[in-house]
């Protein structure tokens, strides 16, 4: 939980320093009202994986298959983080002058964080048995994801194709 708990908060350190990067250079923020609904989201993630495997007291027997797909899919959000580089982050920003990032796991994926992390709230979860926290964080990223998040993002971006 440490590791998970100090990597979150890395990022939220580089998001913020990406932020007055972005915004030093007249950036625009969109969605602002979704983004309390992730960071309540992965914080009960946090805490609902280590209480639940701690009631359920042994991991899963399949706790090494979960914990390759966890490491995979921190290589696809490393990948993403660097190959957009300052415009990296946990909000939705976007810098006059800038354009859609196509490289990196972006030439393959349109969203390729949002799989990775999609990924990790399932995996992580499961190594440690808690079949229910996965399940109810999984189903209430996809539909912030599906139904708010990749809207707005989405149609932020437009502005870089115009």
């Amino acid at each position: 939980m440490g590791f998970v708990a100090l990597q979150r908060l890395t990022e939220l350190w580089l998001a913020e320093r990406n932020r007055r990067w972005a915004l030093a250079r007249g950036a625009k923020e969109y969605g602002q009202g979704h983004y309390p609904l992730f960071f309540a989201l992965h914080l009960g993630w946090l805490m609902g994986w280590v209480l639940e495997g701690l009631w359920r007291g042994q991991p899963s027997g399949l706790w090494g298959l979960w914990l390759a797909v966890f490491l995979l899919a921190q290589g696809l959000r490393y990948w993403a983080i660097a190959t957009l580089g300052p415009y990296w982050n946990t909000r939705i920003l976007i810098v006059p002058g800038g354009r859609r990032i196509q490289e990196g796991p972006y030439r393959y994926l349109r969203h390729p964080n949002y799989l990775a992390v999609s990924l990790e709230l399932v995996a992580l979860p499961l190594i440690f048995n808690a079949w229910i926290t996965a399940l109810v964080t999984s189903l209430l990223n996809a539909w912030l994801l599906l139904r708010v998040r990749i809207p707005a993002e989405e149609a932020a971006l437009r502005g870089y194709q115009e």
